[in-house]
């Protein structure tokens, strides 16, 4: 299948939401699998909403996943513009040669009056579908060349069937819909018919897309056998599902993906999190990186059941790459996070990075957003307020001002060298060492949890920790 050429063909009008990225996913695990072309299409013809800037965010998520296109407005392609709003004459081409086969033909009706012919159906108690006859009544005279027509495409009532590639046969049942509008009498295109004739130039082998398009397809259908055209197959993924088992939307206040990757997730997560939406591994895997999905992706594997989304998982998730990626991309990827809490400038963060990959490696493992590391790291910056250390007693005081003395000596600064000091100094102590660790996680941090002890104070290093029990 080394011609197979999918598309991902969003609107520039907002953010990538979950729903989109996976569509996106799925269409170029499936070009990567088949060795085939993935292509970004902008669906710009929404003048009042598209926007350049929108278009840069969208563009910016997918790179972000690690999805690269193989053709699209910014990197060209033999098939382009790739911009809807700039292939406005090969529509107008194509409408022209559906009104010369008959298949099509001017409608002279402003909006307000097909909205009220709607009403005027179901009042009527009929099914809102319009035919040639409903709708030429508005050509009269005066308005032919006074006014810029919609074109409507005459659809030919009769039954139309495909094969899902992964729903099976699917029927439309005659009767369904009735003529619709193909150029509205701004000059635009509807998206049924923009799309069928992008795909069309585009040689779009597959269209993989969500089963909410399912009910455009059947007006695609129309269009393809009226300019005799092959449709491309057609592969309907399931809805996703929110926790209340509705269709996931706004007021379940999920993040888009620039959401999510300001929050401090990874793209690795993500991917990984979005793949499961509805596909799975052969070996039942949930774990996996982008290679593996593209070695093992299949549409045979995805189910025709809406797939639900699980916010704790995908935080889980993305707290198994935290804990599991090399510790410098960690930490290279938190520093937008340290450098806006204020802990260190971007040069800083530069010249002391050997240690900030410690100080991020000490707390990483209680982390599951990025965004989280400057609260769980702030004491390595801020030296804790004075201390109330007056539960533990005088003798748990003492042993600490013995210790700093003996942290004094320690000639090797490394977790083996102050293991050693601890070891050497409670065999004489007579001290509750319950007691003694926690005062002593106190005065160097401030708190009773964190990181690991040993670890915390072979980070501070061993100015800053004698310099912090000086205050005992």
């Amino acid at each position: 299948m080394d011609d197979v050429r999918v598309r991902f063909a969003p609107s520039p009008t907002g953010y990538l939401h979950v729903g989109g990225a996976r569509t996106a996913l799925f269409n170029f695990l499936f070009a990567r699998n088949k060795g085939g072309r993935f292509i970004l299409r902008i669906e710009d013809t929404d003048l009042e909403r598209s926007t350049r800037e929108h278009e840069r965010r969208l563009m910016d998520s997918l790179r972000w996943l690690k999805m690269e296109w193989d053709e699209g407005p910014d990197v060209g392609g033999d098939y382009g513009p790739y911009r809807q709003s700039e292939r406005l004459d090969i529509y107008n081409d194509v409408v022209r040669k559906l009104m010369e086969l008959g298949k099509a033909y001017e409608v002279y009706a402003t909006p307000e009056e097909i909205e009220k012919l709607r009403e005027d159906l179901i009042r009527s108690g009929n099914l809102p579908r319009y035919n040639r006859d409903m709708l030429t009544k508005f050509n009269t005279p005066d308005r032919i060349g006074r006014m810029r027509p919609a074109i409507f495409f005459e659809f030919e009532d009769k039954e139309y069937e495909f094969d899902d590639l992964i729903r099976g046969k699917i029927t439309f049942r005659k009767g369904a819909i009735g003529d619709f509008v193909l150029m509205r009498s701004n000059g635009l295109p509807t998206y049924n018919f923009a799309c069928v004739v992008d795909d069309h130039f585009m040689k779009i082998t597959h269209v993989i897309r969500g089963d909410d398009h399912l009910s455009n397809t059947l007006r695609q259908l129309a269009i393809y056998e009226a300019l005799g055209w092959n449709p491309p197959k057609f592969a309907h993924v399931s809805t996703i599902l929110g926790s209340d088992g509705k269709k996931l939307s706004k007021r379940h206040n999920v993040s888009s993906i620039e959401g999510y990757r300001d929050r401090g997730y990874m793209p690795e997560a993500m991917i990984n999190y979005l793949v499961l939406l509805g596909w799975s591994h052969p070996e039942g895997k949930e774990i996996m990186d982008l290679d593996e999905m593209i070695e093992k992706f299949s549409l045979d594997r995805i189910s025709a059941n809406p797939a639900m989304y699980d916010e704790g998982k995908l935080k889980w998730m993305n707290g198994y790459y935290i804990r599991n990626l090399d510790p410098r991309t960690i930490t290279e990827r938190a520093k937008k996070f340290i450098v806006k809490a204020g802990y260190l400038r971007e040069e800083e963060f530069d010249e002391k990075f050997e240690w900030v990959v410690k100080v991020v490696e000490s707390v990483r493992n209680g982390v599951n957003e990025l965004s989280e590391i400057p609260s769980k790291i702030d004491f390595y910056f801020i030296p804790p307020k004075m201390v109330d250390l007056s539960d533990y007693g005088e003798d748990v005081l003492s042993s600490l001002r013995g210790f700093r003395e003996e942290l004094k000596k320690v000639m090797e600064w490394n977790e083996e060298g102050i293991r050693t000091a601890f070891k050497e100094y409670l065999k004489k102590a007579k001290v509750k060492r319950r007691d003694f660790y926690m005062a002593l996680r106190l005065i160097l941090t401030g708190r009773t949890e964190g990181p690991e002890l040993l670890t915390v104070l072979e980070v501070l290093g061993k100015d800053e920790v004698l310099r912090r029990m000086s205050l005992l």
